[in-house]
């Protein structure tokens, strides 16, 4: 999940990603959508608004959630291209 702003998605984001922007309000609606059993790789642009989305993950009941940091860290240990 990338957690960055609509505009920084679309400049380029991780292969396979999808953007819940945690600036533009959208990331609290949009966490309903998704399963708590499921496992969730978070990543902004250097760790700490995907760190914040992780807390509120975890204190939403999800258990499986792991903060990559930066795009390029998430993309090299995803081993995924930025597109």
């Amino acid at each position: 999940i990338d957690v960055r702003d609509v505009a920084e998605y679309e400049s380029g984001h991780v292969q396979g990603a999808i953007n819940m922007s945690l600036n533009e309000g959208v990331f609290e609606q949009q966490l309903m959508s998704l399963d708590p059993s499921a496992s969730y790789q978070l990543y902004c642009r250097g760790g700490g608004r995907s760190a914040m989305a992780m807390d509120i993950l975890l204190r939403s009941g999800f258990t499986k959630v792991e903060n990559l940091g930066g795009l390029d860290d998430a993309a090299a240990t995803l081993n995924l291209p930025i597109v």
